[in-house]
């Protein structure tokens, strides 16, 4: 890949002391695109051991095998394994027309061969061609540093993703796109020349890009595109605008601006952590001393109001969704949920604690007296269930600093009753313990001895039996029994969702309720073995946070 200053061949051509020669391409004219590293004179028929690749021969060939001698052929095979960008050769001195063997052999190998038709003195060529080549490489050597000291600025003033992207823009020229893992655009500043349809059809486009390396170049896009992270763990990609192949500048400008952006993303992730945990410690002293005077002054240093004012708890949790990530993308980060859920407190122009509590998220209001908490909570549900599966939970509102330690407790009580699954979710609001019912009753109760006692007596038959069949695929009845409760109206269905027929399933019935010594066509029956399977779910979550014993 050709620096963005290279001299090439065709170039070289065209500077008016080539010009003077009165130079005629017999050969190799579809690699005069090379780039010239630098130009020998000589007349030794072994040069090509000496050679570098990419450098010029020039010769008048009074020193080359024979004309229709094999070793002609095969001076111009050695240059173009010597990986030689071309060979020039001066008329007049021994040839006026250059031996058909040499150009057949420099047309076979590929090689540019260059007749110069009038004389010229060799050491003004390669004093014009090195010149050229000096000068390229100190531009060069300047361009590296600029691009240096632009992101080594950038480093020290801990510039933010913005500032990042604008010195891309401006360094490569082109139009600059920062996606997420999962391909979608988080940030694009157009190029010099705005292409309005450069975002169309983005995702299904990127989707579609792979790169091999760290950087990699997608020519049916246009793009250079450099990955942001680990190879195990990738949090987004760089994306430049570039119609050709990129030089290597500009792969170091889109690799130096990967590294401040991840160096950024570093920095204020551990300035977020330090925050969460503030506020964790915050929350906490608002839960146990919600009146004491250290409580209160953690509050308001961390800009948490609490003079005259209102609150609610939210929990948010990540809801599986059993749909396949991209490979190396991971699972999604924790620490883009915790900031989906400040820019939405934020959204609302209302003073949040925001905290990580285990595998959730846990957020405390505060309003004055008149505002709508409720609605609050839920326009941050819907603002984080745009993007993102997730479950939004939220207590009651209080107008005391006393009730913090009840509305925080019963957010994530709702949390684990739900069990993060996303049937329990209401689009557009928060889901309150009034929305789990049953499950939330034995949420609270489950520590309780007589609940656990009501469930092993209920079950313990059924537990010991699939025990003994663990080993039998499709032997355990519990399935059986889950499956009974959950189509209450028909046993077809139930049935359907085992994949078993009616009388396979009508057999295993027969067989439960003899396990169970009960008659699950009794309405009684299915109501107790229904609260006992659901009171054996709920008793094994371990709570996320601090539910009441």
């Amino acid at each position: 890949m050709a620096p963005v200053t290279a001299l090439t061949l065709a170039e070289a051509l065209e500077m008016p002391a080539l010009r003077q020669a009165g130079p005629e391409v017999l050969a190799g004219t579809e690699n005069l695109g090379r780039a010239i590293r630098w130009v020998h004179a000589t007349e030794l028929p072994d040069i090509a051991r000496l050679l570098r690749p990419g450098d010029l021969v020039l010769t008048t060939g009074t020193g080359l095998p024979p004309d229709d001698a094999p070793d002609l052929a095969a001076f111009a095979r050695t240059l173009a394994d010597a990986d030689a960008v071309g060979l020039v050769v001066e008329l007049g001195r021994r040839w006026t027309a250059l031996p058909p063997a040499l150009v057949d052999a420099c047309r076979d190998a590929g090689l540019p061969l260059v007749a110069l038709t009038h004389e010229t003195r060799f050491a003004h060529l390669t004093q014009a061609i090195g010149e050229r080549i000096v000068d390229g490489r100190l531009t060069e050597l300047r361009e590296a540093q600029r691009v240096h000291e632009t992101f080594t600025e950038l480093s020290f003033t801990q510039a933010g993703p913005a500032d990042v992207l604008d010195a891309v823009r401006r360094l490569a020229g082109a139009a600059v796109v920062l996606e997420s893992a999962e391909h979608r655009p988080l940030d694009y500043l157009a190029g010099p020349q705005d292409d309005p349809g450069f975002l169309e059809g983005w995702h299904a486009r990127s989707s579609r890009v792979r790169i091999a390396g760290r950087t990699g170049w997608d020519p049916v896009n246009g793009w250079l595109v450099t990955r942001l992270g680990s190879d195990e763990r990738s949090w987004g990609r760089l994306v430049v605008g570039s119609a050709t192949a990129p030089t290597q500048r500009l792969v170091a400008v889109a690799e130096r601006a990967a590294a401040a952006l991840s160096l950024h993303r570093l920095h204020s992730r551990d300035r977020d952590k330090l925050v969460r945990r503030t506020h964790a410690e915050v929350i906490r002293g608002l839960q146990r001393d919600p009146d004491g005077e250290d409580a209160r002054r953690r509050a308001d240093l961390a800009g948490f109001p609490t003079h005259r004012r209102r609150y609610v708890a939210l929990v948010v949790r990540t809801v599986p969704t059993g749909v396949r990530t991209e490979p190396g993308t991971g699972a999604p980060d924790a620490g883009d949920v915790v900031a989906a859920v400040v820019a939405a407190a934020h959204a609302t122009r209302t003073p949040a604690l925001v905290a990580e509590v285990d595998r959730d998220v846990r957020l405390l209001l505060s309003a004055p007296p008149t505002a709508d908490l409720d609605g609050v909570a839920d326009r941050i549900a819907a603002r984080l269930g745009e993007h993102r599966p997730v479950l939004v939970t939220a207590g009651p509102v209080t107008d005391e600093r006393a009730g913090i330690d009840l509305t925080v407790r019963e957010a994530q009580l709702v949390a684990d009753a739900a069990r993060g699954d996303a049937r329990t979710a209401r689009p557009g609001r928060a889901l309150r313990l009034e929305d789990t019912g049953l499950r939330g009753l034995l949420s609270m109760l489950g520590p309780d001895e007589r609940v656990r006692l009501f469930v092993d007596r209920q079950l313990d038959e059924l537990r010991r039996h699939d025990a003994r069949v663990a080993d039998r695929p499709g032997a355990a009845l519990r399935p059986v029994l889950e499956a009974l409760l959950a189509h209450p109206g028909s046993k077809s269905d139930a049935a359907a969702s085992l994949h078993l027929s009616r009388a396979a399933f009508y057999d295993r019935l027969a067989r439960l309720e003899r396990l169970l010594g009960a008659d699950l066509g009794d309405a009684d029956v299915r109501v107790s073995l229904h609260v006992a399977l659901l009171a054996d779910e709920v008793s094994g979550i371990a709570p996320g946070g601090d539910v009441p014993s």
